[in-house]
């Protein structure tokens, strides 16, 4: 007689009891673990804790997870059996936490597959979730942290808007110790829990990768800098690069005078006024052959400058982030942010903030480096 997927877990787990290898009190893996380590659904998995629970093996505690028994049946007259209707039925909503995520906006080249994360590890750890945009909008973002807390939320996951000045409600937050990460920033001199790439570093691999080319005279494009981590630590990581390179900063190759890629400039007139300025900055800085830039839709906007001008001279384009097809090459060589594993780690260390466990203040989650294939 064939064995059952699920009953091939429940073996696994009665085994690991047995012999010692999980110990009274020991952690269960989750559902969604369960399912990755043995390749089948997660209603499978469920059904096989489900048993594994009615064995009395496991004791389930409504969201914080499964574990072992504390008294555990005699292990050697145990048989299978299955529950009397189906597995246990999920924590009534009513006492899962709600968290509100706040973004400025998010596209398919940074941000979807962060939400997606997000939501996917959420509803693993009997989250309900709340998504605000913000459209770069301060005041918006204020209204939102107010709106969310006043609803009741157990915490709040926030990926700042630009700007000079830090918002004054996410300020207050911090200091009153109120569940809260930061996401693709950070806040200098506030000790917020922050995760984010580290992009001093990813800017002096992009840059690199040119220098090792024979780029001499590189430009750096991005939006705004002002209080944004972000971009003030890319600046820093592609001049550090160009220094080590010998060739030295030349300021007058960095443009942070960008807008219309923010999520309230996207329209003609900022795009147009951008290209505008794009095209001039190119003609002025004719020994130019090559661009780091600080974002995807910047680098698109850059290349249809260059393609409209019929220039005949050639450039190189570098990136952060893009969108990514299987079946096509990627238009620019670029840093690829782990937006899955950040994704995740911002609900685990909410999760830690609830249990009243010290969190770090900064979290680096680690990039990867994509070239293109005809570069």
């Amino acid at each position: 007689m064939s064995v059952t997927l699920y009953e091939k877990i429940y073996q696994a787990i009665l085994k690991d009891i047995k012999s010692g290898k999980l110990k009274e009190g020991d952690r269960i893996p989750t559902e969604l673990e369960l399912a990755e380590q043995f390749n089948v659904s997660r209603i499978t998995s469920k059904k096989a804790l489900g048993i594994l629970s009615n064995a009395r093996l496991i004791e389930r505690h409504r969201g914080k997870g499964s574990y072992v028994a504390k008294v555990l049946p005699d292990l050697n007259q145990l048989e299978l059996s299955e529950p009397q209707h189906e597995a246990p039925e999920p924590p009534s909503h009513d006492n899962w936490k709600l968290i509100g995520v706040i973004l400025p906006d998010f596209t398919e080249s940074f941000g979807s597959k962060l939400l997606r994360a997000i939501e996917l590890k959420c509803a693993e750890r009997h989250i309900r979730m709340i998504l605000k945009l913000t459209h770069d909008s301060r005041e918006e973002e204020e209204f939102s942290i107010r709106s969310l807390v006043k609803m009741g939320v157990d915490g709040l996951i926030i990926l700042p808007v630009h700007g000079e000045h830090y918002n004054s409600e996410l300020l207050r937050l911090v200091l009153d110790g109120f569940p809260l990460v930061l996401l693709d920033r950070y806040l200098k001199g506030i000790p917020a829990c922050s995760v984010c790439t580290n992009n001093k570093k990813a800017a002096y691999e992009l840059t690199q990768l040119l220098t090792d080319s024979g780029h001499s005279h590189i430009a750096f494009l991005s939006t705004p800098p002002e209080n944004t981590s972000t971009i003030e630590d890319r600046i820093l990581g592609y001049s550090e690069a160009m220094l080590h390179s010998g060739v030295g900063v030349e300021h007058q190759y960095i443009n942070t005078a960008l807008y219309s890629t923010l999520p309230n400039h996207q329209h003609e007139g900022h795009i147009l006024k951008d290209q505008l300025m794009l095209r001039d900055f190119i003609d002025q800085h004719p020994q130019i052959t090559a661009f780091v830039v600080c974002e995807y839709l910047l680098a698109v906007n850059l290349q249809k400058v260059i393609q409209e001008m019929q220039t005949t001279r050639t450039f190189e384009i570098v990136c952060f982030d893009s969108m990514e097809h299987p079946i096509s090459s990627p238009l620019f060589s670029y840093v690829r942010q782990d937006e899955v594993t950040m994704g995740h780690q911002v609900v685990e260390l909410l999760n830690k903030q609830w249990d009243n466990k010290e969190v770090p203040t900064l979290s680096i989650i680690e990039h990867s480096l994509v070239i293109k294939s005809n570069r």
